[in-house]
């Protein structure tokens, strides 16, 4: 081998200089383009030469980051951290004194204290020589420091900063597992769980793996959430909508699913995949269990993979409401893996938790062919792993304290988070229906309320005027003139002609009726400036 360079060197020394040049120029061509260095002319003019640089605009850059947007954190929100970073440098330059952020599920930013098990677990797993001193079994529970022993036991090397199997850790997903069967009553194979970054790379990799072109397309509910319209535009498909009953508190009907997909077909779209959002979000609605089941036999009958953002799963307020998977759904019906493609989606984001900046998640993939499984796991592996602490969360969430030393503090925590929520979705929901001209249906769920606002014509006409939507033209003004902020219901999508707006449930229980007030007076002048 050795030979082979001296004698190859020796033989290009006797090559001139400019030939060399341009040989490495057309050498390193061949790695940048599938042409072959022989079909490279070695001269061409100066405004055909493929090295000269193409300046960067946005008119160069990829068309499908343009069509992608990602309203919750949008212009609106641009405005309130100029506002938050003026009230910071000239206190009292505002009629407000601070900003109420109501425009995303993000709860510790807002106050919410993390659940003592889960971050004690994530401590002593981060910090291993803790366990080895003898302090810590008086600052640590005793079945934290237990459980944060079992992890570390499942870690290679016990090291919360080396990469795992680009699945998540084998004993992570097998709690993960555990938790499903122990919440569904059906068996989970802990090789369908892909522990991920949130649910947020989860849902990119199913859009990745189903969209080859703009003539595939994805059914999603009307409003959704706009993480899948950004992600079907970024991958180049067709976003398919049906549109939920408003009127029959955000409903889901079959009839409306198939009348969209038979409108999509006639357009020359091949639909891959149904997305339902269960819990709702932005709408708040539980379906039913009979309604997922229609849902199910929907996409079995019309080959669909059902995409099922779960990650809400924990926010149940309705009495009356239960959540149900769709796996657990399906399941129940009697149908298996060869019956059904089934992806579900969970998050530590969400639920009581609240855990967003941990980026912890997972999907569980189910009725895949064998090689489609290899597929999803080559595009997870080109990511190596997702972060360690979020795949311990992931597990955490899904395999709580059952009966030891944390027990009581734990479900204190949890069940002190969730009703505390309850309390101040109604109160909300109460103050959105006090107003003139707006309906608000209940918050069953999630962490949302998406009320609907009828605008004054002369607001409307103010809007266009302002080369605005109207939602985001009354949202900006209720920004800038009580500091809440909330999300233009056209972020998410409605029905044409009609206008609302998303607000979150998280400002800590005793801001909530400064949120009410303050949105009170403002839409009673709004409605006073603009009115017909």
């Amino acid at each position: 081998m050795r030979r082979f360079v001296s004698e190859g060197a020796k033989s290009l020394s006797l090559v001139s200089r400019p030939f060399l040049h341009r040989f490495e120029e057309l050498l390193h061509l061949r790695f940048l383009s599938s042409t072959s260095v022989l079909d490279c002319p070695l001269s061409s003019s100066p405004s055909s030469s493929p090295m000269d640089p193409t300046p960067l605009t946005v008119d160069t850059i990829n068309p499908k980051v343009l069509k992608c947007e990602y309203a919750v954190r949008g212009e609106v929100v641009t405005i309130a951290q100029r506002l938050q970073q003026e009230l910071k440098d000239k206190p009292g330059s505002h009629p407000f004194d601070e900003i109420l952020y109501c425009n995303i599920g993000n709860p510790q930013s807002l106050g919410q204290q993390p659940i003592t098990f889960f971050r004690e677990v994530l401590a002593l797993c981060d910090h291993p020589s803790l366990l080895d001193k003898s302090e810590t079994s008086g600052l640590f529970s005793a079945d934290s420091i237990d459980r944060a022993w079992q992890i570390l036991d499942q870690i290679p090397g016990r090291a919360t900063g080396a990469y795992s199997h680009s699945q998540g850790v084998k004993g992570l997903r097998d709690a993960i597992a555990s938790g499903i069967e122990a919440r569904d009553g059906y068996p989970a194979d802990p090789d369908d769980i892909f522990l991920t970054d949130g649910a947020s790379p989860a849902v990119h990799m199913m859009m990745q793996l189903l969209t080859r072109s703009e003539s595939d397309g994805i059914l999603c509910p009307i409003p959704q959430y706009p993480l899948y319209s950004a992600s079907i535009a970024l991958h180049g498909g067709t976003l398919v909508p049906y549109y939920l009953d408003e009127a029959n508190g955000w409903g889901l009907e079959v009839s409306e699913l198939k009348k969209q997909l038979d409108a999509a077909k006639s357009k020359g779209v091949s639909v891959r995949a149904l997305v339902v959002i269960n819990p709702g979000n932005p709408t708040g609605q539980v379906l039913s269990e009979e309604n997922q089941r229609q849902i199910v036999e929907f996409c079995k009958k019309e080959g669909l993979v059902l995409l099922a953002d779960e990650v809400y799963q924990e926010n149940i307020y309705a009495p009356e409401k239960q959540f149900h998977s769709f796996k657990k759904v399906a399941r129940s019906m009697g149908y298996g893996e060869e019956d059904i493609s089934l992806v579900s989606f969970q998050s530590v984001s969400k639920g009581y938790y609240g855990e967003c900046g941990k980026r912890g998640g997972y999907m569980e993939v189910t009725g895949f062919a064998a090689n489609i499984r290899e597929q999803i796991y080559k595009v997870a592996s080109v990511n190596l792993c997702s972060n360690i602490s979020g795949q311990i969360l992931a597990s955490l969430v899904m395999n709580p304290p059952k009966a030891n030393e944390s027990y009581e503090s734990y479900y204190a925590e949890r069940d002190g988070i969730l009703s505390s929520l309850a309390r101040r979705a109604k109160i909300l929901e109460d103050a959105f229906n006090s107003l003139e001209g707006v309906s608000c249906n209940k918050a069953e769920g999630a962490m949302y309320l998406f009320p609907r606002i009828r605008l004054p014509e002369k607001a409307i006409k103010a809007a266009e005027a302002a080369n605005t939507v109207p939602d985001a033209f009354y949202c900006k003004h209720l920004l800038n003139a009580t500091g809440v902020v909330v999300v233009p219901g056209s972020g998410f999508g409605q029905v044409p002609g009609t206008w609302h707006f998303r607000c979150t449930i998280l400002p800590q229980e005793d801001k909530i009726p400064a949120v009410a007030s303050r949105l009170t007076e403002f839409h009673k002048g709004f409605m006073d400036e603009f009115r017909d």
